[in-house]
């Protein structure tokens, strides 16, 4: 294996892993907490969302932000962070200003249209690309059912659509391609609280491979990315992220895995299942409800979640009015409620709700609703996470600033230590 490796500076390598094509892997020993790998966007886009707050350039997030003078709908921190970012914000600037309120590219379609322009006029391999090239990038392309291949032509029109002046196309085919390389190896950027920035590629971060007992976790500096050791990692062992949220039993873990990434999972989390018992807890009754009750529960649980998850992704949320929210709210705490007949608190299916729910609270101000929430979620969090996890350190932070907010002083300095 070693002579099919090729050597990196840094104390990692590129090599080939048994079973899963490329990977990462330690050259030297790795203390825990230790930076791995630094690696900057390879092009980067803040979601439409956030604009106003944070640079659109380095993702800083500002007060008194300067607005582009042209489509003036993309904000920067100065004139160097303008003058760095124009090359990809020229993509859209005068398209922002036809279109108006009409333009809304996903940011799959922007992220594209930006590795277009970059490979145009920096063919040759970046800093990001140390380790790993973009044009290397896995597509599964054998792998795409047709519903997939149809989201991708979508995507494919919208391109066409908003993006003509600066862009060269290469054919269809090879576009189909690209945003099947996109979506397999596209990072979705976030904040100290866990909150989508927007989309960025990190070419040498996706060369890792994925396990659900990592030995590494991404953070997120602005539009850098860094890869630190959760674990000791000694040489010759391979460096894995997780690509997916951990909180969730075996069986949903890997059908995310597959839809996504296809393939599954056979780590020592997966293999032994050890934690779904707990995750999947079930209220202790005098009666305790059948197993073909649970069946189902799990089932509708299943399919709740999967409807937030689409509402996210389209961004539907943050583009709704107060009553709608408080409608969407209504849902989730009848979710709850008819989940909670069946399932403890600490159940993950509950727990989506309650996060979802404590995320409706905070969007509409509702600083009480969101505590009490919160107050539910961070003793099953703590349990159900590894020690090091950021949904747990992301989950204290809240916590703290909404004591804070609530004028609780001692419970907030608590929550913001741990």
């Amino acid at each position: 294996m070693r002579s099919e490796a090729t050597p990196q500076p840094g104390g990692l390598e590129r090599f080939a892993s048994a079973g899963k094509g490329r990977g990462l892997r330690a050259r030297r020993r790795f203390a825990v907490g230790e930076l791995l790998l630094s690696c900057p966007a390879y092009v980067a886009v803040l979601a439409v969302s956030e604009r106003g707050s944070h640079c659109d350039g380095c993702f800083a997030r500002k007060e008194g932000l300067s607005k582009c003078g042209r489509c003036k709908q993309a904000f920067y921190c100065n004139v160097e962070c303008q003058k760095e970012d124009w090359p990809m914000h020229k993509l859209e600037c005068a398209s922002m200003c036809t279109f108006g309120q009409n333009w809304h590219p996903s940011e799959t379609v922007r992220l594209t249209a930006r590795i277009l322009a970059k490979q145009k006029i920096h063919p040759e391999r970046t800093q990001s690309e140390k380790l790993l090239a973009v044009r290397e990038f896995e597509s599964h392309l054998d792998k795409l059912d047709n519903e997939k291949r149809e989201l991708i032509q979508n995507d494919i029109a919208a391109l066409h659509h908003f993006y003509s002046k600066h862009l060269d196309y290469p054919d269809n085919a090879a576009l189909v391609v690209l945003f099947a390389q996109v979506n397999c190896n596209g990072f979705s950027v976030e904040d100290e609280e866990l909150s989508h920035l927007g989309s960025a590629i990190f070419p040498d971060v996706a060369l890792m491979n994925h396990s659900c007992r990592p030995n590494v976790i991404v953070t997120y500096k602005g539009t850098l990315a860094e890869v630190r050791a959760v674990r000791e990692i000694e040489p010759g062992e391979e460096i894995f992220s997780s690509y997916i949220d951990l909180l969730y039993p075996t069986e949903d873990r890997n059908d995310r895995l597959r839809d996504s990434y296809f393939f599954s999972c056979d780590c020592r989390e997966c293999t032994t299942k050890e934690k779904d018992k707990e995750k999947l807890g079930v209220c202790k009754l005098n009666d305790p409800p059948s197993a073909e009750t649970v069946k189902d529960m799990i089932k509708y649980g299943r399919n709740v979640i999967e409807e937030f998850r689409r509402a996210k992704h389209y961004k539907y949320i943050l583009c709704l009015t107060l009553t709608p929210l408080v409608e969407l709210l209504e849902i989730c705490e009848l979710s709850l409620d008819k989940m909670g007949a069946v399932f403890e608190d600490s159940n993950v299916y509950m727990l989506h709700m309650m996060y979802q729910a404590m995320g409706i609270c905070l969007y509409v101000q509702d600083w009480e609703g969101a505590l009490c929430y919160g107050q539910k979620i961070i003793r099953p969090y703590s349990k159900h996470y590894p020690s090091y996890s950021l949904n747990v350190a992301s989950m204290w932070l809240k916590l703290g600033r909404l004591y804070m907010a609530l004028e609780n002083r001692m419970a907030g300095v608590k929550a913001l230590k741990k």
